[in-house]
């Protein structure tokens, strides 16, 4: 007997998880003969369930909501001796995991890939001894200012917000010292921002790290080393054409491994949530999930 789990957020994207509850059930019901429903009612719920779902050896797991209930999912997944196929319904502002994959933002189209069981598999990142990343570490006043994005913000902007509070944070900044010791290498400098990258789509911008895939093997860092409202006007451009690597203001390189170290009292966002203060390590581990996608 195949048996899946579906795991909601009720307070994601305005309740859309639970008005979607019955659609994703049959969705799952046409390739499983079981599927269980779980709700999330607090912070860690959705780690615990996927855990569950591992340790249960269910064959798929999905879950319903924005990206911290994706990420919890994720970091209930990942290095499990077993491991469900993993599919998720995006419910929240960015969805960037989502863009990266392809998976559709409008919640019917994104249901619609669970029936197709068409997969593949997926790089995370591990942080911090047992925590786990699907797209974006983040250090500097840019990345600590998504905390102040309200959900009115949000609501109105969408991914526009995080870059409306982003600009409003860094105006009055100055540069940090910054060193990150990544694959045998050294690099050190003053720097605004450093954003490591797993996938091409960053802040709901797809085009941010436009070269980059979900199982490239490697992390995309991005160092924001000057800032002023003359460059910023450069800079913009390339963002949105995905040449931003190609841009001199900033220093790009690929890692697997990397420790990250700086002069100030930091803490580094993970996947838009807040994480732990500096000095951190990461690793990427290639190929880590299965993941369900759009069939090409």
């Amino acid at each position: 007997m195949t048996k899946a789990m579906l795991i909601i957020n009720p307070s994601s994207g305005q309740e859309k998880g639970l008005k979607f509850e019955e659609e994703a059930t049959a969705a799952l019901k046409k390739q499983h003969e079981e599927v269980t429903v779980k709700y999330t009612e607090g912070e860690g719920d959705a780690t615990r369930f996927a855990e569950e779902a591992s340790f249960g050896k269910y064959d798929a797991l999905v879950a319903m909501g924005g990206d911290g209930t994706i990420n919890e999912s994720v970091n209930g997944l990942a290095e499990k001796d077993h491991k469900p196929v993993f599919g998720f319904v995006p419910l929240g502002t960015v969805n960037d995991f989502a863009r990266a994959l392809g998976i559709p933002m409008d919640e019917k189209k994104a249901i619609g890939v669970l029936e197709t069981a068409n997969s593949r598999s997926v790089d995370i990142g591990k942080i911090a001894g047992e925590r786990y990343f699907m797209n974006v570490l983040a250090v500097g006043a840019i990345a600590e200012a998504v905390y102040q994005v309200s959900p009115e913000q949000k609501s109105k902007f969408g991914p526009l917000a995080y870059l409306i509070e982003g600009a409003r944070a860094i105006k009055d900044e100055t540069p940090f010292d910054l060193s990150i010791d990544y694959d045998g290498k050294k690099w050190e400098g003053k720097a605004y921002l450093v954003l490591t990258a797993l996938t091409n789509s960053v802040g709901g911008i797809e085009s941010f790290a436009q070269h980059a895939d979900v199982n490239d093997g490697a992390f995309h860092v991005f160092i924001l080393k000057e800032f002023s409202l003359p460059k910023v006007v450069q800079l913009i451009p390339d963002l949105f054409k995905g040449e931003l690597k190609s841009n001199e203001q900033v220093e790009y390189f690929t890692a697997a491994d990397m420790k990250v170290d700086t002069s100030l009292d930091l803490v580094v966002n993970i996947d838009g949530d807040e994480g732990v203060e500096l000095p951190f390590e990461a690793r990427l581990l290639h190929n880590e999930l299965n993941v369900y996608v759009p069939e090409e």
